[in-house]
């Protein structure tokens, strides 16, 4: 009887413990990444708001509480909508050649090249380069005996200078853009190239059987074939493009001689190395301005990335009718399919 009780123990038990692993599982499989979502993510941005809102020194640490004061305090400087301008420059001037020439390079690419594989991985060679590496080899290049300086020289431009790069605001800005398009436009190749070959390749037959040219299938076919990943690419290069930071930082050679702090009258001072040198740098040590900094540009940044989602939607609404090569190429895929 003793032993009859207790197996029906260990059953009762055991249908508990199941219907227990049933429910409590999955959370549980999905747990580590919510759990260091909460650490590494969410903490950092509610302890951000509680910075920003105190009076806080980085070596004494907190401070009053002064409300919205820091938010005012940066609002009225005028070195921060400096490093806005600033922003906004280096990401038009490396966001549309960045875009040409990921497309151009996809559809070369896209293409029955030999070696394919390597032509492929060779792309992505810059994006494994370290930014801190790409970005001092080009401040080289921009240097007073670089490749440009000299060049320039002769041609009798900015000779007064040792390097305009270093003085001109523009020339800086075309300068850091360069970087960035060096080092992003292979990725944002791939990912186009990726989409591309999702194109079924009878359209493309098709089109060429009716006397479409490539610049042709290119602009009919291939674009609007591939217009939710160039949204999805234009988004994360607005994102990323306005968050620039170590091109800048070490544009000047900072580390080694230079300053790092944007140029002497701030003429590449980006909006992240603003906050930089505001809460870490040799500047004020004001780390609750540094943190209104960034949630002010963190507003910016997502009333950017909507904007351009909707414009970038909408161009591709306005582009996706069906053309006259589309058209033939879908009428010529019916005609072969009934046929079959």
């Amino acid at each position: 009887m003793t032993s009859q009780t207790a197996a029906t123990r260990r059953i009762g038990f055991s249908r508990n413990l199941s219907r227990w692993d049933i429910k409590v599982s999955p959370y549980l499989y999905i747990s580590p990444f919510f759990l260091s979502f909460a650490i590494f993510g969410l903490f950092p941005i509610v302890f951000n708001i509680w910075v920003a809102l105190h009076d806080w020194d980085r070596r004494l640490g907190q401070g009053d509480f002064v409300g919205l004061d820091n938010f005012t305090w940066v609002l009225n400087q005028p070195a921060f909508w400096t490093a806005l301008q600033n922003t906004f420059s280096i990401f038009v001037l490396s966001l549309v050649p960045q875009l040409i020439l990921a497309l151009i390079i996809a559809a070369i690419l896209d293409q029955n090249l030999r070696t394919k594989t390597f032509w492929r991985m060779g792309v992505l060679v810059p994006f494994v380069v370290m930014p801190v590496a790409s970005a001092m080899i080009f401040s080289q290049v921009f240097g007073q005996f670089g490749l440009v300086t000299p060049l320039m020289h002769e041609l009798g431009w900015f000779s007064d200078v040792d390097s305009p790069f270093f003085h001109n605001r523009f020339l800086s800005h075309v300068a850091i853009a360069t970087m960035i398009i060096f080092r992003w436009t292979g990725y944002n190749a791939l990912i186009f190239l990726a989409a591309m070959q999702t194109v079924p390749r009878d359209m493309y037959e098709a089109a060429t059987i009716d006397g479409a040219g490539r610049a042709r299938q290119f602009f009919s076919i291939t674009i609007p074939s591939i217009r939710p990943t160039m949204i999805f690419v234009v988004l994360t290069m607005t994102i990323g493009g306005l968050q620039v930071f170590d091109e800048a930082r070490v544009f000047d050679g900072a580390g080694t001689g230079g300053t790092g702090q944007g140029g002497a009258d701030n003429q590449w001072l980006t909006t992240v190395l603003y906050l930089f040198n505001l809460g870490f740098g040799d500047w004020q040590d004001r780390m609750g301005q540094a943190a209104a900094v960034a949630w002010l540009f963190a507003a910016v940044i997502i009333f950017f990335t909507l904007l351009n989602f909707f414009v970038t939607r909408a161009i591709s609404t306005s582009t996706s009718k069906p053309t006259r090569a589309s058209r033939l190429a879908a009428k010529r895929l019916s005609e072969k399919g009934r046929t079959r």
